[in-house]
């Protein structure tokens, strides 16, 4: 049992100075670096909604008017100018229907702020699909001009008065 002893006394010694050692000695504590600050906490902020997008078709433009007084003005107009207003009415109302479903005005564009104006050719068949298109001037911004081709795309069964080749500005507005 002595022969224990005589090992665990040392050992014991050893281990409180090591121990002992930083209160003993304090200063080299004082040298090392200060801590890092901490990050200020994170902040979130809640912003309004993207505001929403308004759809905007152009209008034809109508024939200037006669301004002869001897004339009587015509109760239903026929020509090029009627049949413009006919295929013109259908697009729109086929556009605003893309835009109920969700599909004309893409949503990071709305995210984005984006607005702009697209001049789309179209090429229609006999039945008024559109068979081809392409963009001829684009509104600035890729994302605009891919969104413009595909709502001319999307272009179902216009009337038959539908030109077969036609130049389509489509417009981007936001309120």
């Amino acid at each position: 049992m002595l022969r224990t002893h005589r090992f665990l006394l040392p050992a014991f010694c050893v281990s409180l100075l090591i121990h002992a050692a930083p209160f003993l000695a304090g200063n080299w504590l004082a040298d090392a670096p200060p801590p890092t600050p901490r990050p200020p906490p994170l902040q979130a902020q809640l912003q309004a909604p993207p505001p929403v997008p308004e759809l905007i078709v152009p209008e034809t433009p109508k024939p200037p008017a006669e301004k002869s007084a001897t004339r009587p003005r015509q109760a239903a107009p026929s020509g090029p100018g009627a049949t413009a207003s006919t295929w013109t009415r259908a697009i729109r109302e086929q556009f605003s229907r893309q835009q109920q479903a969700g599909l004309f005005y893409p949503a990071e564009a709305i995210r984005l702020g984006l607005e702009g104006e697209a001049l789309v050719f179209m090429m229609l068949d006999a039945d008024g699909n559109v068979v081809a298109a392409r963009v001829e001037a684009g509104s600035g911004h890729e994302l605009l001009d891919r969104a413009a081709l595909d709502a001319v795309r999307r272009l179902r069964a216009l009337p038959a008065d539908a030109p077969q080749e036609a130049l389509l500005p489509v417009r981007f507005r936001l309120h």
